[in-house]
Parts: C-alpha cells; sequence; structure tokens
C-alpha cells in the first residue's frame, strides 16, 4: 500500500528532490500489507483536520512508533542570577500534549529509536578503538582484540557448516540413530532461511533444562570471565591480582546476540591499558601486544566455570562453561567473521557490534520454531514447579535462584543487558546523549540568529559538562503511543524512508570520495 498526503506539509523529513530515487514529496510511503481497519485509520489520518499538527509531532520525535505523552511546563533558569529565560508548556504543541521519543532498543519495537541506539553504540565502540568524543586518539595504539564466546552444545542441531552438508557423519559416541530412533546424521546442505536451522536432530535427545541453565547464568559466566583474564594476565606479568592495576587494566564493550538454536553468545572488543588513573585510557606499558592478549583470552576462556544450583530436588547440579568454539583476534591483523577476505577496520567492528545490540529474541530467531516453542514450554513448567514447591515449603519463592525465570520466558532465559562495557573502555551512552542535545540547542540558537556553524569547532562546546542554566518543571504521564495503530503504521513507514535515505546518502558519499 502506498500512503500520500497533498499537503503543503509532508510526513516524512526534509524533501530532496531528484536526488534520492522515490524520495520526495510526491511519493508515497511503503506500507506492509493491512487489514481493512488499518486502511480506514490511515485514510482516516491523512484527509484529517489535524494531520498537518500530528506530521509535525511525528517529525519531531523522528516517528518513533510508541512515544510517551506527557503534561506539564518547565521553567529555564539562569542558575547564577536567577532570571527567568523562557518558559514552556505542553499545551502549547500541535496537538496539545508533549511527545517524547520511546528510547526502545529493539528494532522490532521502534525502528526509529532502534537506529539511534546503534548509532550512539557504534559511536561508543568506535571512541575505544580509534579515540574521539573525549576519548584520547592515543588509546588506538593499545592491544586490542576481537572475541567472540559461544555456549555448549546441548544436544545435535542443523546448521549451514559453511555450505558443506550438515552433519554427514556419525558422532563417535552414537550409533546411526538415537535412543528414541531418529537419525544421528544429516546430508542436507541447509541455506539461509531454511526453518530446519538451530532445530535438534532430536528435541528428546536435546537437553533443555541444561540449555535453560546456562542461558540464566551467562551474564554471570561473562562477570568470571573477566576476573580470570585480570589473574590470567597478573600471572603472565608476575604480579600479585591486587598489584596488576598498579601495572595494566582491562577494558571491554561487548554485546549478546542469539544464535539459531537460541542461545546467546558475546562478541567483545577487549583493550589492554596501561597502569589504573582517574582520567583511564593510559598507555600500555612497551612489549604487551595484541598478540599476547589473544593468548591471554583464549587461554582463560577454558578455565571459566559456574556451578549452578539445581531447578528443584532431584534435578543434578551443573558445572557451566563457555562452548568450545571460541575465536579471538588481534584487531589490527583480523579479518572479518562475515567476509574472511576483508581487514578488520574500526568501523566494521564498530558497526558489527552495533548491530546486535539492537536485535531481540525475534529479530534473530525463528518465532514459529517448534524448539525455541519448547524452550518457552520448559521454562513455564519449570517457574509452575518452582512455585508449586516454594508454596508446599513454605518458603518464599523470591529466595530461589529462578524467582524470575519466568518474567525472561520470552528472551528465552536470558536475563542479561545485550549491550555492557567496562567503565574506562570509552565514554558512556548519557554522555553521546548530552553531547547530542547540546548540538541540537546550539543549532537551533545559530538558525534563530541567522548565523552559519562550522561544526568542526564545536566539540569543546559539545564536551563541556559545565551547566549554566537550570531546567524546573511539573510533569505528568498522559499515556504511551499514537492514538490508533494506523498512525503506528504510519510512523514505521516514515522512519523506514529516513532510514533508507540516509543509507543511499552514505553510499553516495563513499562514491564520490572515490
Amino acid at each position: 500500500m502506498k500512503a500520500r498526503a497533498d499537503r503543503s506539509s509532508s510526513t516524512t523529513h526534509d524533501t530532496v528532490r531528484g536526488s534520492f530515487p522515490g524520495f520526495s514529496e510526491d511519493v508515497g510511503l511503503d506500507l506492509p500489507a493491512l487489514t481493512p481497519r488499518l486502511e480506514q485509520e490511515i485514510a482516516a489520518r491523512l484527509v484529517s483536520r489535524d494531520f498537518d499538527a500530528w506530521a509535525t509531532t511525528a517529525a519531531r520525535v523522528g516517528h518513533c512508533a510508541k512515544p510517551i505523552r506527557l503534561r506539564g511546563h518547565s521553567q529555564t533558569i539562569e542558575s547564577r542570577t536567577g532570571e527567568v529565560l523562557s518558559t514552556y508548556s505542553s499545551a502549547d504543541e500541535p496537538l496539545g500534549v508533549l511527545h517524547v521519543r520511546c528510547g526502545n532498543r529493539r528494532a522490532s519495537e521502534c525502528p526509529s529509536c532502534s537506529r539511534i541506539y546503534a548509532a550512539d553504540t557504534f559511536h561508543l565502540i568506535r571512541a575505544g578503538v580509534t579515540g574521539g568524543k573525549g576519548v584520547p586518539e592515543h588509546v588506538s595504539d593499545n592491544p586490542l582484540v576481537f572475541a567472540t564466546l559461544t555456549a555448549p552444545s546441548f544436544g545435535l542441531v542443523h546448521g549451514m557448516r559453511n555450505g558443506r552438508q550438515c552433519r554427514p557423519f556419525t558422532p563417535k559416541c552414537m550409533p546411526g540413530v538415537c535412543q528414541h530412533g531418529r537419525p544421528t546424521v544429516c546430508h542436507a546442505t541447509h541455506e539461509d532461511g531454511d526453518p530446519l536451522l538451530g532445530e535438534p536432530l532430536c528435541r528428546d535427545c536435546y537437553d533443555y533444562l541444561g540449555h535453560i541453565v546456562w542461558q540464566w547464568w551467562a551474564p554471570e559466566l561473562w562477570r568470571r570471565f573477566t576476573i580470570v583474564v585480570r589473574r590470567a594476565l597478573a600471572k603472565h606479568i608476575g604480579v600479585s591480582e591486587s598489584r596488576l592495576k598498579d601495572h595494566v587494566t582491562v577494558q571491554y564493550a561487548k554485546v549478546a546476540e542469539y544464535q539459531l538454536r537460541g542461545l546467546i553468545h558475546f562478541h567483545a572488543l577487549i583493550r589492554l591499558d596501561g597502569p589504573k588513573t582517574d582520567d583511564g585510557f593510559a598507555p600500555a606499558p612497551a612489549g604487551l601486544t595484541a598478540a599476547f592478549l589473544a593468548d591471554v583470552v583464549e587461554q582463560a576462556v577454558p578455565s571459566v566455570q559456574f556451578v549452578a544450583p539445581p531447578f528443584f530436588e532431584g534435578d543434578p547440579v551443573r558445572r557451566l562453561g563457555f562452548g568450545a568454539q571460541v575465536d579471538v583476534r588481534p584487531i589490527k591483523t583480523s579479518h572479518r567473521t562475515d567476509d574472511p577476505d576483508s581487514e578488520l577496520i574500526p568501523e566494521q567492528v564498530a558497526g558489527y557490534l552495533a548491530k546486535y545490540a539492537t536485535k531481540s529474541t525475534s529479530d534473530s530467531t525463528n518465532g514459529d520454531s517448534r524448539h525455541l516453542g519448547r524452550v518457552r514450554a520448559t521454562i513455564a513448567e519449570v517457574t509452575d514447579r518452582i512455585d508449586a514447591d516454594a508454596r508446599a515449603e513454605g518458603i518464599p519463592l523470591r529466595e530461589h535462584p529462578y524467582a524470575l525465570l519466568g518474567k525472561w520466558r520470552h528472551m528465552l532465559g536470558f536475563r542479561g543487558h545485550f549491550s555492557t562495557k567496562s567503565r574506562r573502555y570509552s565514554l558512556t551512552l548519557g554522555q553521546i546523549r548530552r553531547r547530542r542535545v547540546r548540538f541540537q540547542r546550539i543549532v537551533a540558537e545559530a538558525n534563530r540568529q541567522g548565523k552559519t556553524l562550522d561544526v568542526r569547532d564545536l566539540d569543546d562546546l559539545l564536551d563541556d559538562d559545565e551547566e549554566t542554566t537550570l531546567v524546573v518543571g511539573q510533569w505528568s504521564y498522559a499515556g504511551s503511543g499514537w492514538d490508533t495503530e494506523g498512525d503506528a503504521e504510519l510512523a514505521k513507514a516514515a522512519a523506514a524512508r529516513a532510514r533508507e535515505y540516509a543509507q543511499w546518502r552514505a553510499t553516495d558519499k563513499n562514491n564520490q570520495t572515490c
């Protein structure tokens, strides 16, 4: 379906006529297959009297799919003199209420906000590789590795195997068929999108309880991994663990990604800095190379272990660790995992990690998978039994180590953050967002005064943390989302068009540079 409004105000963005194919006020938005009700809602919005007000509001929040609605007022006060510089009321907004972005990082929930989150994550990660945005450029000389830590096997599953047959050989410890009479081999060559990818060869053989336990404790395994790496470094350098910070510090940025079998694995940039200082980012000691750091990390992974408590009486105690497939490569001599013939440059690494930071379970796995359905069903069964046992024994449920497992059923039992970093890896997302707010204020003020800005001169202003104004206000929550689902579909379509235009503009700029 194409949506278009013959109005003076566009539902999308500033128009660039004739430069981007299919992008102008005269070209409709691409909408997915819609129900009759959604078509009626969209048509009603396009011909409504407040369409221009809605379009302006949608543009201000970047066509967020589910903005937050607020009512209230605020005053901007000069902190040194107490002078009221400006006042604001949500009643002055085009729709009579203030709309702000939802800020959801998941692309499946809000394409617009997830795009900003990915961009912020990209710059956060890139700054820790090359410097910039307040991070000294000499940080790029410190040893840096790109590591991928995977989950262990809980049963045979179908996979692509780099274009080879899935499982042409019988495992040494198994006959040609399992105890349930199903084959333990698969001679098919699976392609991307094959619904069998990630599915167990035998769901009755697959260790679903072990799968869930590992997923639940994966954040703890990562925490222990960072401890083991520091201990290994102290041993290699010849100092005690407590004195390691006087010689080197370990910084990292990591993201979690779902594999098709429903288990997460971690991608991480791990950097070796010099002694701990107040400002951080000290140069690494001479003689410590990226190859040395890669060896330390790779040797540390197998020794990471955690003894997980059982779900209930009769359930075994499990000793958890990472999988045997570990990939640790020095960043400056490494190659992309998706293109082995290309060098791994900072922008590619940052983009690679930022892409996964915005994904959710539904983005990375097959939502119709019988295997993942059974994972969720097993979580439900386990939580029901835990609840029943706690009631029978009179024990407070909150004291059980798996008390909140049911809350994370939609995430297949993974309760960790998808994107995390150490304190001194680079700047924070909050700092990046404050820089963006300052930039928007500076640009708005320049526009009001009719001045031309040179963005190369803005770094010092954006890094200035000294606030000279105070904003005092009173706000109340008025709701979430647009008035109708049709409005949300229009916003998503406009956000998609903005993304397409940004991608085209970046490609066109690169082509002109070449």
